[in-house]
């Protein structure tokens, strides 16, 4: 009975009221039985113009079925059961909620996006066990000072509302660890953001923001931070010293310099295009030892300095629509996935070449270096200095870059001999690409426990062998197939899947989603009619590149936005 007294203090008439009386056909008394037990209410595109009373006092009233029928069994006694933690009242009509929202102080989750509010009421501040609050896509032009009593939430989604200003006492938020104000109306960010010390990550694109304050370098765990399409034309110098960050995303700004990162060693992905870029010096680059992605496209470059060598771990390049007129054959040397150029006026390197993708470009810098690179003529020598039985096997690539090549030689299998040639060396990277084979070179298991990279473009594979999930480190796997192998989504180490140019008719967003390291999936140009929209859950998603496929949505529109955009609208249409 203790659970009784504590809801009947909350309205004393609480025993005198039936519930869903004021329900009619919006709210069906099966969907409140069920959220008695279960905690959960979802009513998530109702077309509700207001929440109904039942519903704010779920956890108050008598329920209908009580005053049906009194002998209830065990499992059925009303005064036992949960109160409500999780409210879902997204897709609907609502203009306002009342102050009723007070009787719900159990809540942990409240979601209300893709609705017409304008404020929010005061009781708000009575959710003190609130953790997650979106908000999204909504009129809100400002926030009531209540939202900061909410001391235990962790994740506040406002964006795509009509913010012009952050509350005062915003930074009180000290538990906040995810906050998106994006496509808002913000010109600032009050210096007194710096004090959410939990903070993990902040989006705050799409708004019209001309600087970031410098204390923003006080934000000691934040990993993630999106500036995209704002009015910046600096960047303060102590944001480089973020020790945490490693997503920065300043696309569509008014940048004219690359800032510099002394102190951001776990930098892995750098977005600055769409700015005004006119200069990438070495300063610029000494720093970025984690980097894995580096967008810089649609700037002012005219050159790539030597330097590029330097970033050992980048795998996306980015340099499209540039001044580019030619490349250091350093660029050659590095392990790079993706490398675009289209858009310059490269002069050194023939367009067939760039038209046959990342691999063959750097294969010829690589040529180039040792034609006319002094310092290579001993590693030329070396390269042809092999024993008769591996005189198609390049030994200087399994040497001095861990990498097993054997491709573009059109065999229908794999010889002993590539495999023996590795011999103790190790190898990080296996190029079998533009081949005729039909099945995983079953060797391929000795490399298990070194290989991350596997390239397999360009051959006849009609499915992939199990012993493919025995590569142990394997985070990087290129492929061409008509439709996603079973076998992928049981990598879970994967990074990176690059399945462009194929004929995928579908893929499957729930085994995606339990693919956590999976950061960069490209399907474009594919037979894909329809993008299932519970692939926005694959939140760790950075790249998700789908044009060229037949489907209808997301429009275009959508996918010129971005990742980001792409995974909030596909979640945003998830059938509940």
């Amino acid at each position: 009975m203790s659970r009784l007294k504590r809801v009947a203090g909350l309205d004393p008439r609480a025993g005198f009221k039936a519930g869903g009386r004021d329900c009619g056909t919006s709210v069906p008394q099966g969907l409140l039985k069920a959220a008695r037990k279960s905690g959960q209410l979802n009513l998530s595109g109702r077309n509700l113009s207001e929440v109904p009373q039942c519903v704010w006092r779920i956890n108050v009233d008598i329920p209908e079925e009580a005053n049906q029928n009194l002998s209830f069994g065990a499992t059925e006694r009303w005064w036992e059961q949960t109160d409500l933690t999780k409210l879902i009242i997204s897709n609907n009509k609502l203009q306002s909620l009342t102050d009723d929202l007070r009787l719900l102080p159990a809540l942990t989750v409240l979601d209300i996006h893709d609705n017409q509010l304008t404020s929010l009421p005061s009781a708000i501040r009575e959710l003190a066990n609130l953790q997650k609050l979106n908000i999204s896509h909504n009129k809100l032009k400002i926030l009531p000072e209540e939202i900061t009593n909410l001391r235990n939430l962790k994740c506040l989604y406002l964006q795509h509302n009509e913010l012009i200003c952050i509350s005062e006492g915003f930074e009180q938020l000290s538990s906040l660890e995810d906050l998106d104000l994006s496509n808002n109306r913000l010109t600032t960010v009050p210096a007194s953001f710096s004090s959410l010390s939990s903070l993990v990550r902040l989006n705050l694109s799409s708004n019209q923001l001309k600087s970031l304050p410098a204390e923003i370098n006080r934000m000691k765990r934040l990993k993630h931070l999106d500036c995209n399409s704002n009015l910046l034309e600096t960047i303060p110098p102590e944001l480089a010293a973020m020790e945490s960050l490693e997503l920065l995303y300043l696309r569509r700004n008014k940048l004219r310099f690359l800032p510099e990162f002394p102190s951001c060693s776990l930098l892995k992905e750098l977005h600055v295009g769409e700015n005004q870029i006119e200069m990438l010096e070495a300063e610029h680059l000494k720093h970025l030892n984690s980097i894995l992605v580096l967008d810089l496209r649609d700037n002012k470059l005219k050159s790539v300095p030597d330097e590029i060598i330097l970033l050992h771990s980048l795998e996306r390049l980015d340099l499209s629509n540039n001044d580019i007129s030619s490349l250091p054959y350093s660029l050659g040397n590095l392990h790079l996935k993706f490398l675009a150029l289209e858009g310059n006026p490269l002069r050194t390197i023939r367009r067939e070449i760039i038209n046959k993708g990342t691999q063959e470009v750097l294969k010829y810098l690589q040529s180039k270096i040792k034609d006319d690179g002094p310092s290579q003529r001993d590693s030329a020598t070396e390269t042809a200095m092999t024993l008769p039985s591996e005189s198609r096997v390049n030994i200087h690539a399994i040497i001095t870059l861990k990498m097993l090549d054997y491709s573009d030689k059109q065999a229908t299998l794999i010889p002993d001999e590539v495999f023996d040639a590795v011999k103790s060396n190790i190898i990080t990277s296996v190029n079998f690409s533009k081949n005729q084979i039909c099945e995983i070179p079953k060797r391929m298991v000795e490399l298990k426990e070194t290989v991350s990279d596997v390239n397999l473009s360009f051959n006849k594979l009609s499915s992939i062998s199990l012993e493919l999930c025995m590569l142990q480190k394997l985070t990087f796997l290129d492929l061409r197939f008509k439709m996603l192998p079973e076998v992928l989504y049981r990598i879970f180490t994967l990074e990176t899947i690059l399945i462009s140019n194929n004929q995928v008719g579908s893929v499957d967003p729930q085994k995606m989603k339990m693919m956590e390291n999976l950061t960069t999936l490209d399907l474009q140009n594919n037979d894909l009619l329809q993008i299932p929209p519970e692939l926005g859950n694959c939140v760790n998603l950075r790249t998700l590149l789908l044009d060229g496929n037949p489907f209808r949505v997301p429009r275009a529109a959508i996918l010129m936005k971005g990742t980001a955009a792409i995974l909030e609208y596909l979640r945003d249409r998830i059938p509940t």
